[in-house]
């Protein structure tokens, strides 16, 4: 409010100093709650003793003026990785019916001054010696650069949801190579038997927060299977948390020597036990090649590291070949990693790739294919980070040819080039979490996309996910000052304490989830508070986009068995190319044109239809330069839409709707040497 100068000449000085007292009291103080009456949101049975939250005030409640969420939404947490890699890479546990000391303590190897803490050591260099010693001194762990220790404990999962987080993805992920070559587990290596017990530790976390609040639905922590139920979870004030798969070999699905070890029946059989489970995301690729797609390789010693254990799993190391277009996977790692290097059978060595080739020459097998259809048809969304440029351009292909919303990015491992084709699908994106000053940098980077597509914005934090986070950076004129206001101004946020140790995000950096909170702070006082409110917009767009996946409805294929014609058809004695090769519902069959560029292929649906998109599933033989042609009566034509930078694959041409009895694919100039060469034609009205 503003107070006038004459209002403020009448006031007496002593009731001057009460107003300001009580405006200071109002911005930083503890809101006020009854003794005997606590509030909903704290539990009536909390383990003692355990974390601190230090956060008070109501967390807020209901949707905005237009029936918006509002929120913070973290796209990338991994909340169980301690259950997977055989059980003892990330040491300590989200939760233990025993309690915070029994939940926050080492692994036994890195006892008594973490001598044996072998991957401690690999991830973060040094010996990786260190205070083991967790609950209630916390002198080394968690910390901002310490990727084996506990970054996820319950109650910091709370302080984060406290402080405006509204949707948490936790991703369920392992790595059977890693797995299998680490020194220390306490269980077997299969992918899929660690999927299941991190999604069943996920509802047993659910049951345990519920116990706290006096039984079973009445925790802040609920897991969702819908949109709908999200946003009424989001409504209540309580965080909803949607299951995610983030693992290498999923369903089984591996390669060796490019073989395929899984079949069709394999991927319907594992995408229906996921989508039981309640996964409703997930990456069909990670780090290593598999049966299904090629990955964005990883960079410097790690990325050597990771390219052994791709030799290790599969039998072949990475193959790169050069970018056809701007986007390139990242730059292989070319540095030494001694530790995984003699892991390799004698004689074998990491191979050299050129500077020029930075692209992965695998990209979306025939399996991949059918896996993204499978997620289609069961309403899930598909995580495009980690996969190769090539498998991510097939990827979009198929999501655009059906207008299917559901695709993600959820922590920076996307080629920036994708961002808008992303949001024309109607995707979210959310980046990882970096330093304040970068995050913002990036943030304001894309603004203009983000106001065109009236979108939101996400953060991965990828917590036990062995990535890093933001160090601390010190005494800066930006520097989090405590307490601090939640972002919708309800809470008060003070620093975070943990049995006898008290984090600060200046001094310890992002240590913990319970930082979150924190870091968001950071964020607001070095990128502004635009920033923060794409944010906290994150929520409603990321339910958006798992909504539209929900609602969406496989457009009837017009031209599904249409009368077709043809400028020519290439002659061979034992295969047909006839212009109807390409509406026969058969992608094995196709229709092949002369060798010239003047070439066409024409379809009569019958009746005058309403035709909004064309898709074209082409050959090698592909069209660089084309036209899409309309007709009321096939004499009368006009271009709908046109290209002269095809480059294959599947495309699809939308315009606006235009009522045609006649479609026409008219090629003006071949991308090779043969002619043209169509698979499938489909022509829709949606």
């Amino acid at each position: 409010m503003t107070i006038s100068p004459r209002t403020h000449r009448t006031r007496r000085p002593f009731a001057v100093l009460s107003l300001l007292l009580a405006v200071v009291a109002m911005v930083l103080g503890p809101v006020p709650s009854s003794a005997a009456d606590p509030g909903w949101w704290t539990p009536v049975a909390r383990p003692a003793p355990d974390s601190e939250i230090n956060v008070t005030g109501e967390p807020f409640k209901g949707t905005d003026a237009q029936g918006r969420v509002r929120g913070f939404v973290d796209a990338h947490d991994h909340l169980m990785s301690n259950e997977g890699f055989g059980g003892r890479l990330i040491c300590g546990k989200p939760f233990s019916e025993m309690g915070v000391a029994d939940a926050l303590k080492d692994c036994p190897e890195h006892y008594p001054d973490g001598s044996l803490a072998i991957f401690d050591y690999i991830t973060n260099g040094g010996d990786g010696k260190h205070d083991p010693d967790g609950w209630p001194t916390f002198k080394d762990w968690p910390a901002h650069d310490s990727l084996t220790h506990q970054q996820n404990y319950y109650a910091w999962v709370e302080r984060a949801w406290r402080g405006g987080q509204r949707v948490l993805v936790n991703d369920l992920v392992t790595n059977g190579v890693i797995c299998s070559v680490y020194f220390f587990k306490d269980r077997g290596c299969d992918e899929m038997t660690a999927i299941r017990l991190e999604a069943q530790k996920t509802y047993d976390m659910q049951a345990y927060i519920d116990k706290m609040y006096g039984g079973p639905g009445k925790g802040w922590f609920r897991i969702v299977t819908d949109s709908e139920q999200a946003r009424e979870v989001v409504k209540q004030g309580k965080m909803a948390v949607v299951l995610g798969v983030e693992t290498s070999e999923p369903f089984g699905c591996k390669q060796i020597l490019d073989i395929a070890q899984c079949s069709k029946a394999d991927i319907d059989r594992g995408l229906d036990e996921l989508h039981k489970l309640g996964v409703r995301s997930m990456f069909l690729c990670h780090k290593f090649d598999n049966a299904l797609c090629g990955v964005r390789f990883d960079q410097g010693a790690l990325g050597t590291a990771i390219n052994v254990g791709q030799f290790l799993s599969t039998g072949t190391f990475w193959k790169t070949e050069e970018c056809t277009g701007p986007q390139h996977d990242n730059p292989i790692g070319l540095a030494a990693a001694p530790a995984a290097q003699k892991e390799l059978p004698a004689g074998v060595s990491v191979p050299s790739y050129a500077a020029g080739a930075q692209c992965n020459t695998r990209g979306l097998t025939e399996l991949g294919e059918y896996a993204v259809r499978g997620m289609m048809k069961r309403k899930m969304m598909l995580e495009i980070d980690h996969m190769s440029v090539k498998a991510a351009g097939r990827a979009f292909d198929i999501l655009e040819s059906e207008s299917y919303p559901g695709i993600i990015s959820s922590h920076s491992w996307m080629d920036d080039n994708w961002t808008e084709r992303l949001y024309k699908l109607g995707g979210f994106v959310a980046q990882y979490m970096n330093g304040a000053e970068g995050f913002s940098a990036e943030a304001k980077a894309k603004n203009a996309l983000r106001d065109k597509y009236g979108v939101g914005y996400g953060y991965g934090t990828d917590m036990n996910g062995v990535g890093g986070w933001p160090g601390p950076r010190g005494d800066t004129p930006t520097k989090v000052t405590y307490p601090f206001r939640s972002t919708d101004g309800g809470s008060v946020i003070d620093r975070q304490t943990t049995g006898q140790r008290t984090w600060d995000i200046n001094t310890d950096g992002a240590s913990h989830y319970g930082l979150v909170p924190d870091w968001i702070e950071d964020i607001r006082k070095v990128g502004g508070q635009d920033v923060v409110d794409d944010l906290f917009r994150g929520a409603e767009s990321y339910l958006t986009t798992w909504g539209s996946s929900e609602k969406h409805k496989a457009g009837v294929n017009l031209a599904a068995g249409a009368a077709a014609s043809a400028s020519s058809s290439e002659w061979n004695p034992f295969v047909s190319y006839a212009p109807h090769r390409a509406v026969d519902g058969n992608t094995g069959s196709r229709w092949a044109s002369d060798w010239n560029d003047d070439q066409w292929l024409q379809l009569d649906l019958g009746s005058a239809q309403l035709v909004k998109r064309v898709t074209l599933d082409w050959e090698r033989a592909h069209g660089k330069g084309y036209r899409i042609e309309l007709s009321a009566d096939g004499t009368n034509w006009q271009t709908a839409w046109s290209t002269a930078t095809g480059d294959g694959g599947l495309d699809t041409a939308r315009f606006n709707g235009t009522p045609a009895r006649y479609v026409r694919v008219h090629g003006v100039q071949r991308g090779t040497q043969w002619g043209y060469s169509l698979h499938e034609v489909g022509v829709y009205s949606s």
